[in-house]
């Protein structure tokens, strides 16, 4: 089991990762992050994506989706991927990893699977 400051430094360690946080999505806050913030405000970025995750759990909701767990929300800009991670661990709900990507450099396929297994790992 990881603790959150191995397990910040293990998604950085992920090609093309920009920056990384884990993010309270009741209050909006970080509760711990790592990047050089030269290309992204991981602080900023926690509270946006916080609405976004927000929304989509409200819709699950909705659509009565109660057997399903969110795995990842992916948003795609030109030259960024954004991941956002929910936590699906008993510790972990109202939690999620967000991870900030070079597209250029990042293999986005392998940035998923390293992040569920970051998740996994992950000892809150």
């Amino acid at each position: 089991m990881a603790n959150l400051e191995t397990a910040l430094k293990e998604a950085m360690a992920i090609d093309g990762a920009m920056g990384v946080a884990l993010v309270d999505y009741g209050s909006g806050m970080a509760l711990g992050s790592l990047g050089d913030g030269a290309e992204i405000d991981l602080n900023v970025a926690a509270a946006g994506n916080t609405d976004l995750v927000r929304a989509k759990m409200r819709t699950m909701e909705m659509l009565n989706l109660h057997d399903n767990d969110i795995e990842d929300i992916l948003i795609s800009l030109t030259t960024q991927y954004h991941l956002i991670r929910p936590l699906t661990t008993q510790t972990g709900r109202g939690l999620f990893l967000y991870l900030a990507l070079n597209r250029v450099r990042a293999n986005l396929a392998m940035a998923r699977h390293q992040l569920r297994i970051i998740e996994t790992g992950l000892e809150i």
